[in-house]
């Protein structure tokens, strides 16, 4: 009777420390561990993908200058010099002078390269915005697995010493008599099962936390946990969907490039119309022979000119109707491209609200799960002891805790993912939108500074 007041006592220990182990390990969190905010403004300023999207938007702005280009005069030096001698007579020449051009009309092709760059530029812009958010989400995604992964290795290793413990009291039993080889046997099974469980859940840890450190910049310490963006979303699925329309990047960058698609046919057109063109030169020409003449003598003379040149197309070999046709169907596919973004921004948001809803749902069902399976483990462990029950009882109701706890864990990460999904694909995941404590890059500053430049080797930022 001693030993199975024991065994009660202990039984009754172990329930109630399951009992207490989820809320803690779920809830607690250091007060100076890394907030999620703190992690998404990090990869916001360090995220070599998004930095390297950043740098491809100034490299698109130049194409702006570049069309604008052909409105500008084009103005060169010239110098050549030369020497000859033959039959006596020695004969040296040379000259230097400037010329400059202007196209006066070209079929209206750089007003039209100017406004397909334009609408370039606004689309590169928006891919931007685009790019921003999915590192925003990639962010988030990481920082919530980091958490989910080092609560199931922390409930793995519960899982082990409870086993661990199992397996001592099962050897005791049947050192005692009361026992069996069987009742040990099943309990090192467990045992080892667990063993191999903690070592994958230590594993996952490693793998999220370098992700975690290549999507946010640095490794993950201390962190504290995150909670979904209620107050941010929409109240229905339908809201979403009319502000995804509205305002999703990439559906809004398709539009401009459908705007750039049709400047490219104009000017493509242009090709097929006259050209005009004019022209101008100063020159100074330089002239000493050993035998001068009345009509040359030698010495320095000048000379000027100007003119207007008119091209009028007439047959380029179908090279300029094969890339209006070509043109043409780039047309065609950009609008077709905003249509798959719109489908594809409309799909996102109805899968990221069902996950948000299913996700939701998983915790408030899982946590009575766990409740409900942790009394009975407790209630398992005390028949056991007074041989009401056997040892696989135990270790079924230990499996069945423990992947309640877990599930409860993973549904808890996926409420927080979800939020972001949802808020992702309305177009809204930003760090103004987020208010996120950073400086916020603006890359209309470098198109502004070099939409309208005339000359400059160096970049906006120095270099």
């Amino acid at each position: 009777m001693r030993r199975g007041g024991d065994g009660t006592r202990r039984a009754r220990r172990e329930s109630r420390f399951w009992l207490v182990l989820v809320p803690s390990l779920i809830l607690s969190g250091p007060a100076s561990a890394e907030t999620i905010f703190g992690a998404l403004s990090k990869a916001y300023a360090n995220n070599s993908t998004l930095n390297s999207a950043r740098a491809g938007v100034r490299v698109t702005d130049e194409t702006v200058p570049l069309a604008k280009s052909g409105f500008r005069p084009v103005i060169a030096g010239s110098s050549r010099w030369n020497y000859a001698n033959g039959s006596g007579v020695s004969l040296t020449t040379g000259s230097f002078g400037v010329e400059i051009s202007q196209t006066l009309f070209d079929g209206f092709q750089t007003r039209n390269n100017v406004r397909a760059a334009e609408a370039r530029v606004r689309a590169a812009q928006e891919s931007l915005r685009n790019t921003e958010q999915n590192t925003l989400f990639d962010a988030a995604a990481a920082y919530m697995d980091v958490i989910r992964d080092r609560e199931i290795a922390a409930l793995r290793e519960r899982n082990l010493a409870f086993l661990n413990e199992q397996v001592r009291a099962a050897n005791s039993r049947l050192e005692v008599g009361e026992g069996t080889r069987t009742d040990v046997a099943q309990a090192r099974a467990s045992q080892q099962s667990a063993i191999a469980q903690l070592s994958f859940a230590r594993a996952q840890v490693l793998a999220s936390s370098a992700t975690y450190k290549q999507v946010v910049g640095e490794a993950p310490g201390a962190l504290q946990p995150g909670s979904p963006l209620t107050k941010l979303l929409p109240p229905s699925v339908e809201a979403s969907f009319a502000v995804a329309l509205r305002e999703h990047p990439a559906i809004i960058a398709s539009e401009h490039r459908i705007d750039a698609a049709g400047f490219a046919v104009k000017s493509a057109e242009g090709a097929l119309l006259p050209q005009v063109s004019a022209g101008a030169s100063v020159a100074s020409n330089f002239r000493n022979s050993s035998a001068p003449t009345a009509a040359s003598p030698n010495g320095w003379s000048s000379s000027a000119g100007a003119g207007v040149t008119l091209t009028v197309p007439i047959y380029q070999g179908g090279r300029t109707s094969a890339t209006v046709r070509q043109n043409k169907e780039s047309l065609g596919q950009a609008r077709i491209d905003a249509d798959v973004n719109r489908d594809r921004v409309r799909l996102a948001t109805a899968a990221a609200w069902a996950q948000y809803q299913a996700a939701r749902e998983s915790v408030a069902a899982n946590r009575e799960l766990v409740a409900a399976a942790q009394l009975a483990l407790g209630g398992v462990i005390e028949e056991r002891n007074v041989g009401q029950r056997t040892t696989l009882d135990v270790l079924n109701a230990q499996a069945d805790v423990s992947s309640a706890q877990i599930n409860l864990v993973s549904a808890q990460r996926d409420v927080v993912v979800a939020s972001y999904a949802i808020l992702s694909a309305m177009g809204q995941l930003s760090a103004e939108h987020l208010g996120l404590q950073v400086a916020i890059y603006h890359p209309s500053e470098h198109y502004e500074a070099v939409r309208d430049k005339w000359f400059g080797l160096r970049t906006p930022d120095g270099r």
